[in-house]
């Protein structure tokens, strides 16, 4: 029966799964190490590898001279902390606006977003304004496609070339690309796919100074630790090897 196969498990029980190492408190912007996939506070983490370049759970070295590349925010992780601990999100939010105001910053991302939403809401009744739901929903949808179309423009730039080194690829028709520096090699790896009407484009290999990027690797990245930068795109890995 449903009743026999539920099974009750204290928060106590799983508390070592979802507490950073570094405050043991909970996680908060859960950030993990790619290298060994251990998570802790991102705030923590970065405290910690400002003089530190290993995991602080299992030593391993993440990376000699930039260990702040090869983290990343952990949002599955997030989510189920959320999930298990109550109001522990609601108790962030509002530390994180006092703090903000407290400082007299502008309050950013999504806790800008809950904030402004709030306060907007309270000034349509003052005023004696009510907007239906079908309006309300019509205004939000119409600011997300303005935030959608913006397509990374106001990123910081990068301006590459991406020249063939296969005989058995052609090049592309036009080298030269401009975009985000937020942009990943895979991202690359797609686009050139996509040009080129490849099959997959795990059949690519981006180079720089004859080194084979990472595909997690941020054009930013690249343009900060190779100061000659030439990107190729090559034929497959069987064609290389």
């Amino acid at each position: 029966t449903p009743k026999m196969l539920t099974r009750k498990i204290k928060l106590w029980d799983i508390n070592a799964h979802i507490t950073c190492r570094l405050c043991n408190g909970y996680l908060i912007d859960a950030t993990t190490v790619t290298e060994c996939l251990h998570t802790f506070c991102r705030s923590c983490l970065v405290k910690y590898l400002e003089e530190n370049n290993t995991c602080p759970t299992c030593r391993i070295v993440i990376h000699q001279s930039h260990p702040l590349q090869y983290i990343g925010h952990d949002r599955t992780m997030q989510d189920i902390v959320y999930k298990l601990v109550p109001g522990l999100q609601e108790a962030e939010m509002k530390k994180q606006r006092e703090f903000y105001h407290k400082l007299g910053m502008e309050v950013p991302g999504d806790v800008k977003g809950e904030t402004c939403s709030t306060k907007q809401h309270l000034d349509s009744h003052r005023n004696g304004e009510t907007k239906t739901d079908e309006n309300s929903n019509k205004e939000t949808s119409e600011e997300k496609q303005e935030e959608d179309n913006d397509y990374h423009r106001s990123d910081e730039q990068v301006s590459i070339c991406l020249e063939c080194n296969s005989s058995k690829l052609r090049g592309l028709k036009r080298k030269w690309i401009r975009c985000s520096a937020q942009a990943t090699v895979l991202h690359l790896k797609k686009f050139i796919a996509k040009k080129l009407n490849l099959s997959s484009f795990n059949e690519l290999d981006i180079l720089c100074n004859e080194e084979i990027l990472g595909k997690d690797h941020t054009l930013k990245f690249v343009v900060v630790t190779r100061w000659r930068f030439k990107v190729r795109h090559s034929g497959s890995k069987q064609t290389m090897k």
